[in-house]
C-alpha cells in the first residue's frame, strides 16, 4: 500500500471510529484523545489527519450524510415520483433510525437535542443537515401533489412536520423505551396520516 492509500485508510479508520463514538455518546462528546485510544493512533497522528476537533465533527456529519444518502435517499429515487417515492423514503428512514444498534443512531436528531440551547458552528452544521433533509421531504411531497397523489390543498410544511414528529416518536420508543413494536406502530400511524392527505382519485 502506497503512502497516499495508507493515509486515506487511516483517515477512514479515524472517521469510522468517530462516528461510532458520536452515535453512542453524542457528537459533542468527540475527543481527539479518546479517538487516539480507540484507534491505537497517537493523538498527534489523529490531529495530523483530521485537523481540529471541529473539522473532525464536520467530517463525521459529512460521512453520515453520505451513508444516509446511500441507504435512504438514493434507493427512494428508484421509485416513481410522488407517493411511492415518499412512502419509500419514510420507510427506509424509519428502518435506519429505529435499528437498535448504536451505529445507526441518527446524529442529526440526537444533535438537535444536544445543541438546542447552544450556539456555535456545530449547532449551525446540525441545523443545516436537518433543514436539508426536511427540504428533501418537502420536495417529494410537492411531487406527490403534482402527480395527483395528494390533495391539492395539502400544506407541505405541515405534512413534513407531522412525518418528522412520527419518526422522532418512533426513535424515542425504540431507543429509550426499548419497545420493539414502535416501528410497526409508526408505520400504521404514517399510513393513517397519508390517508387523510390522499386525493379523491387515489382513495378510489
Amino acid at each position: 500500500m502506497n503512502t497516499s492509500a495508507k493515509s486515506e485508510a487511516t483517515y477512514a479508520l479515524i472517521v469510522d471510529a468517530a462516528m461510532e463514538m458520536a452515535a453512542g455518546e453524542g457528537i459533542g462528546k468527540l475527543s481527539l484523545g479518546e479517538l487516539a485510544k480507540r484507534t491505537g493512533i497517537s493523538k498527534s497522528g489523529v490531529f495530523s489527519r483530521v485537523g481540529s476537533l471541529e473539522s473532525l465533527q464536520s467530517a463525521v456529519l459529512d460521512e453520515y450524510d453520505r451513508r444516509f444518502g446511500e441507504e435512504v435517499f438514493l434507493p427512494s429515487l428508484q421509485q416513481p415520483a410522488g407517493l411511492p417515492r415518499l412512502q419509500t423514503q419514510v420507510m427506509l428512514w424509519l428502518k435506519k433510525v429505529t435499528d437498535e444498534s448504536t451505529r445507526n443512531s441518527c446524529l442529526y436528531t440526537a444533535g438537535a437535542f444536544e445543541f438546542d440551547d447552544l450556539e456555535g458552528p456545530l449547532r449551525d452544521r446540525v441545523e443545516q443537515g436537518v433543514s436539508r433533509w426536511r427540504a428533501s421531504l418537502r420536495k417529494t411531497v410537492l411531487q406527490a401533489m403534482e402527480a395527483g397523489h395528494l390533495r391539492p390543498d395539502t400544506d407541505p410544511e405541515q405534512l413534513v412536520f407531522e412525518i418528522y414528529s412520527l419518526i422522532i416518536g418512533a426513535m424515542h420508543d425504540v431507543r429509550f423505551l426499548r419497545d420493539p413494536s414502535a416501528p410497526k406502530r409508526m408505520q400504521r400511524a404514517f399510513n393513517r396520516l397519508i390517508s387523510t392527505y390522499k386525493s379523491f382519485n387515489e382513495i378510489e
